[in-house]
Order: C-alpha cells, then sequence, then structure tokens
C-alpha cells in the first residue's frame, strides 16, 4: 500500500487544493506530486496504487480532487468513482479522471459514475495544474478528445435527448448562446473568459443559467444538447482538435 496519511482533512492554507493521487505506477505518482506540490495553491495530501486504496483514503483524508487513473488493481478507476461519488459525506470530494483511454465508453462510464473531468495523460503541465483548479472550483473539466468522444457517442443515441430542447433554445440570451457553443468546443470557463474578456464568475454565470434552461443535469448534457440543437456543428476537418461552431 502507498497511502500517505499525513495531513489531516481539512484545507491547510487560504485557498489551497488538497489532491489525492490514484495511480498503480508510483513513478507517474512521483512525477504528478512534484508538479501539483510545486504550485503554492495546490498541495498533495495523499496517494493511493489502486482503487480500492483512494476510496479509503478519499474518506479519511476529504481531499478536494482525486486524481483517478482508469486502470489499476484491486478496484479499477471507474469503480472507484462510483463507489465515491454516491458517498453523501464525500460530495465535496471531486474526481479527475487521468487516462491515456479517451474512447467513447471511457467517457461515457466516467461520467455517468459522477466525474467532474476527464483529461488525457498526455495533458502538459500548466494545463493539469489548471484542471485541478477547475475541477475544485466546482466546474467540469472535459478535454477537446473527450469532448468529440461524448458527441460522437451521444447523437448516434436519439432516446438520450432531453425532451423538449429546441423550444427551450428560445429562451436563451444571446450571450448565453454563445456560452453554451464555447463549451461544447471543450474550453473550460477559465478559456472561455479569457477569450471574451470576461470574469469567470460572469462566465458560470451565464453557464449555469442556459443549463436551467436548458434542464441539462451537467456540463456533459449541455455539450450533447449543443450539438443534437444545432448551437455547434462538428466539424469536417477533425484534425482540428476543436468541434466548429
Amino acid at each position: 500500500m502507498s497511502g500517505m496519511t499525513s495531513q489531516p482533512p481539512g484545507r491547510t492554507g487560504a485557498g489551497c487544493v488538497r489532491v489525492l493521487l490514484a495511480d498503480d505506477q508510483a513513478l507517474l505518482r512521483g512525477a504528478f506530486r512534484l508538479l501539483l506540490d510545486s504550485a503554492e495553491d495546490i498541495e498533495v495530501v495523499g496517494e493511493a496504487a489502486d482503487g480500492r486504496e483512494a476510496v479509503r483514503l478519499t474518506r479519511q483524508l476529504r481531499p478536494d480532487v482525486v486524481i483517478m487513473d482508469i486502470r489499476m488493481p484491486e478496484m479499477d478507476g471507474l469503480a472507484a468513482t462510483t463507489e465515491i461519488c454516491a458517498d453523501p459525506e464525500l460530495r465535496d470530494s471531486r474526481i479527475l479522471v487521468l487516462t491515456t483511454y479517451e474512447t467513447d465508453e471511457y467517457v461515457a462510464q466516467a461520467l455517468r459514475a459522477g466525474a467532474g473531468g476527464f483529461i488525457g495523460k498526455g495533458i502538459g503541465a500548466e494545463d493539469l495544474l489548471a484542471a485541478v483548479r477547475t475541477i475544485a472550483d466546482g466546474d467540469t473539466l472535459l478535454s477537446p478528445a473527450a469532448t468529440r468522444s461524448l458527441v460522437s457517442r451521444f447523437l448516434a443515441t436519439p432516446d438520450q435527448a432531453p425532451p423538449r430542447q429546441p423550444e427551450r433554445l428560445a429562451a436563451l440570451t444571446p450571450r448565453e448562446r454563445e456560452m453554451v457553443a464555447l463549451v461544447a468546443t471543450g474550453l473550460s470557463n477559465q478559456e472561455i473568459a479569457e477569450r471574451m474578456f470576461l470574469s469567470p464568475f460572469t462566465v458560470r454565470a451565464h453557464v449555469q443559467r442556459a443549463m436551467t434552461k436548458l434542464e441539462a443535469r451537467d456540463r456533459a448534457q449541455l455539450v450533447v444538447i449543443a450539438y443534437r440543437t444545432g448551437l455547434a456543428r462538428v466539424s469536417p476537418d477533425e484534425g482540428t482538435g476543436r468541434p466548429s461552431r
């Protein structure tokens, strides 16, 4: 077992994001620890080598973010995510799934399990730090590859669409429609804010109002609605990395 339990539950500093690493590769955990601990506002409080240990340490340490690999022994990351997200006492611990498997089924399973974000292991250092902060702030994060997988899977299953969405589009303001289209590209609230020269709080407010009006239960469903209703379109050039609007 590789659990580290020296830090008690609860944030240790103002605005400090407490992170639990769950991956069966010790070298990878070590690399992530060095990277995350280099940020003043992020602290790694524990490590788990398998899914069962990840669940135990989440209950013990109550981290703000659990970076969860999918393929691990004892209990895989999807099962661990499901167990953590199903426990109401752990509702403040958010899951960031980190894996090389950004396929349709893995994306769908991770989101259904309750993961707050889904990013690839090839993510850059600054993007990883930003992802941890985004998840800790309560936002949902989908990488462009995960967004494309999500869209391709759910566009092929019309019965998954929430009812009456086309009629509800009329309730959106022009700015809310614009925000939904940007969310559908896989951009985070922070990235949208930088592009639109707005504060992240303003962007979050627009996105949340749009989700309420469209009856989207989460950001992932909002992406699906955007494509199904024509607010966003799949780019004919899939190599661009971002769907078109």
